[in-house]
């Protein structure tokens, strides 16, 4: 067993894979105050606010770095589905993102709400209108993947809903605070180690 060193201004994460082959039986929509709004082929300020919005607190930010094009050939594709989850204020407060670019499959690419809302039964009506949506006629099988920067309970939670892990990689990449792509006060639970001189 080796301890394998991480540079400094870098952060290193296990990404789980996992995956469901059978549509989970019917059950009812659990009640929530939101609502999901489709965004066809989003402004892309727009959906980089929400993005930051949602996932600064975890590190995300490989939409943040993508140049325009990149971005726009992603989310303004027709087999990509993006929404916007909007609380009864009409503030947005979570994303979905569903990629059915691949024949026969959906990836749930992005399911989040903004932390403030955890723990308060959210995620499984999230959760629950992302399948109800991946298991479009023609899927065979709808996967995710989650990471140790994410909510300490993502894997769990995605286990709860049906998903089985199926893979594991290990990820290294420039710390997005060290780089400026996200505040240095981003994800105060993975310490920032700014690199070395």
């Amino acid at each position: 067993m080796a301890l394998i060193p991480v540079d400094n201004g870098q952060v290193a994460t296990i990404v789980t894979t996992l995956e469901m082959r059978e549509r989970p039986r019917p059950r009812p929509l659990p009640d929530a105050p939101l609502t999901l709004v489709r965004w066809r082929a989003p402004a892309l300020p727009k959906y980089r606010a929400l993005f930051t919005r949602v996932g600064a607190p975890w590190l995300w930010f490989s939409r943040l770095v993508m140049d325009d094009a990149r971005l726009a050939a992603i989310v303004h594709d027709e087999s990509v589905e993006v929404y916007a989850v909007v609380d009864r204020a009409g503030i947005e407060v979570g994303m979905l993102e569903l990629d059915f670019r691949t024949s026969g499959a959906c990836e749930l690419g992005y399911v989040a709400l903004v932390p403030e809302l955890t723990g308060r039964g959210h995620g499984r009506w999230l959760m629950a209108n992302a399948l109800a949506r991946a298991w479009a006629p023609g899927v065979e099988q709808v996967w995710v993947h989650t990471c140790t920067l994410d909510h300490r309970k993502a894997l769990g939670f995605y286990r709860a809903s049906g998903f089985v892990p199926v893979k594991r990689t290990v990820e290294t990449f420039d710390d997005p605070r060290a780089t400026g792509v996200l505040p240095a006060d981003a994800a105060p639970h993975v310490p920032f180690l700014a690199a070395r001189a």
